[in-house]
């Protein structure tokens, strides 16, 4: 057996992937408060942002994880607030660490004992994992933080047949890219300009990255930007 374990698979990119491995007839259990569309994906509902609601999972997910087999876990969930270094509230800064940084790191705890050779821990981080843009504070350090924690999860895991990596999207035609765009064709323009493409990713590009990657301990303890090249200023 092959099963997916991801956060966020409710829509956008942790959707496609879902949809993704599961057309190459992996099992997949998403893991967030919304359940994914996907038919055939099991869903267990948790707010990522809550220790509390993580407290109960860890009382159901070891039932939920395959016996045997492989098993991917893919730390897709995230948020990103408008926000600057200069005026950065604890509060706000807390729940960002708590889903992107807190909730994977719990989740290692709860999951990678379980893992067996050839299974995988895959980290979806963003350009941002290694270059910075103005009112993007918070996202911008939890996005490096990410890098590190892969890069800890390679060393840390040496020797069990266990690989890792991190996938850093650029612009992927999302509901936040969209949200972002807002009908504005010169904010479109903005954006796609910033690759050699000049359009925008479709999260099945990613899916079909992250389902390589899976597949790959060639690239354990790689950053892979996926971004479409992205031009430089």
């Amino acid at each position: 057996m092959k099963q997916l374990i991801i956060t966020g698979a409710s829509s956008g990119i942790g959707q496609a992937i879902a949809a993704c491995f599961l057309a190459d007839g992996w099992r997949v259990l998403n893991l967030s408060r919304r359940p994914c569309p996907e038919a055939g994906v099991e869903n267990l509902t948790v707010d990522l942002e809550s220790a509390a609601s993580l407290d109960a999972l860890a009382t159901v997910l070891p039932a939920q994880l395959a016996t045997e087999g492989r098993i991917c876990l893919v730390h897709n969930a995230a948020i990103m607030r408008t926000d600057r270094i200069d005026a950065l509230p604890d509060a706000q800064f807390r729940a960002v660490l708590e889903l992107n940084l807190l909730s994977p790191n719990r989740l290692n705890q709860l999951i990678v004992p379980h893992l067996g050779a050839g299974s995988s821990v895959l980290y979806i981080g963003s350009t941002l994992s290694e270059k910075a843009v103005p009112g993007a504070a918070s996202y911008v350090i939890v996005k490096h933080a990410l890098v590190g924690m892969m890069r800890a999860t390679c060393q840390d895991l040496a020797g069990r047949g266990i690989h890792t990596c991190l996938i850093a999207p650029g612009f992927t035609d999302t509901p936040q890219v969209q949200a972002l765009v807002d009908g504005h064709p010169e904010r479109l323009a903005a954006i796609t300009g910033l690759n050699a493409f000049g359009r925008l990713i479709d999260p099945a590009e990613i899916a079909a990255a992250v389902a390589y990657a899976a597949e790959s301990p060639l690239l354990n303890g790689a950053v892979i930007h996926a971004n479409l090249g992205q031009r430089e200023r």
